[in-house]
């Protein structure tokens, strides 16, 4: 649901002042720069962020100078992506301050506000999608019985049913968890849980020259959800954080940067973020392995790969030190 109300004039140089950005020194930061567009979302500080953003905005700089020259209005489409909690929020709006800084309009929109359901209905749904899988995984496996029936129940009530441990001494729980994890593979980051045609409407807009656009809202209560009209005269680059921002399902992207994080990062990124709850429980360990899959599998999109140390990395180097850190955790199906 976007509209345009007309399109920019050529002419604003971006080109030129991307040029002029070198030699870069690093701006002041200050503490009241816009931290994305994603309703009730909290600015946390930058901490150790401004180093790692220091080091990609210069990368980035140069991919955005072959970009622009071959988009008729002078614009761009950047996505930040990685896990939940690894700074997507802080460092694209560090990077869209330094563009800012440096003469060159940009707009940071979160990806979170695209889900179909807002965020504890779409929690419900992936528990509800977990638990139809697994059900029926463990009947068609001949394992379900009135017996197990009243253990899974009592599992399920206590939000534990997604625990792997348990099929060491219960055997006959593992094709439920395998079910289970299968349905949610197929809906997590999917055109199931996303409405990746209207963040890619908008993507597509702005690319041709859109002035204003309807962005979606999404906050956290039923009663948060709306459009607002955003101007896009003054914009020349939309920096897009989010976890799916190198999905299969999303169109228009120009330069992924794929911020890497292992599982066990992530989590505890999470927990310090205290965002939302059951942060540690089984189910939410397995919906993270997933997203990190899928991760695993978009990082060969991504222009530039930046490590939770701060360095930057080839593919093959990501790859390298995934094989070493997680020593085959991760799937690759």
């Amino acid at each position: 649901m976007n509209q345009n109300y007309g399109h920019i004039s050529t002419g604003r140089g971006i080109y030129q002042k991307l040029r002029n950005i070198f030699p870069w020194q690093p701006p002041e930061i200050k503490e009241n720069i816009p931290q994305g567009d994603m309703p009730g979302d909290q600015a946390q500080g930058f901490g150790d962020l401004v180093p790692k953003a220091e080091k990609i905005f210069p990368e980035l700089v140069k991919l955005l100078l072959e970009i622009i020259k071959e988009n008729p209005y002078e614009r761009a489409v950047v996505s930040v992506f990685g896990g939940s909690g690894t700074g997507k929020t802080g460092i694209a709006s560090l990077l869209s301050y330094y563009l800012e800084q440096s003469g060159i309009g940009s707009y940071t929109l979160s990806g979170d506000n695209y889900p179909y359901r807002i965020p504890v209905y779409n929690d419900a749904e992936r528990l509800m999608v977990f638990r139809r899988a697994a059900l029926q995984g463990i009947v068609d496996a001949g394992q379900y019985t009135p017996e197990r029936s009243s253990i899974l129940k009592e599992w399920q009530e206590n939000g534990a049913d997604a625990c792997i441990n348990y099929i060491t001494s219960n055997p006959w729980f593992k094709p439920y968890i395998e079910a289970g994890k299968q349905g949610l593979r197929q809906y997590l980051g999917t055109g199931r849980e996303i409405a990746f045609e209207e963040i890619n409407s908008v993507i597509s807009a702005f690319k041709d020259g859109a002035s204003e656009i309807w962005l979606k809202r999404m906050g956290r209560r039923s009663s948060e959800y709306w459009y607002e009209n955003v101007g896009f005269s003054n914009t020349d680059i939309l920096i897009i954080e989010w976890t799916h921002g190198s999905s299969d399902y999303l169109d228009g992207i120009d330069i992924p940067v794929f911020l890497d994080s292992t599982p066990k990062e992530t989590l505890e990124y999470r927990k310090r973020r205290g965002r939302d709850g059951n942060i540690d429980s089984p189910f939410t360990t397995m919906v993270l392995g997933i997203e990190q899959e899928l991760l695993y599998k978009q990082a060969h999109k991504a222009k530039i790969i930046l490590s939770k140390a701060g360095k930057l990395l080839s593919y093959k180097e990501y790859i390298k030190l995934m094989d070493k850190e997680y020593k085959g955790s991760v799937e690759n199906e």
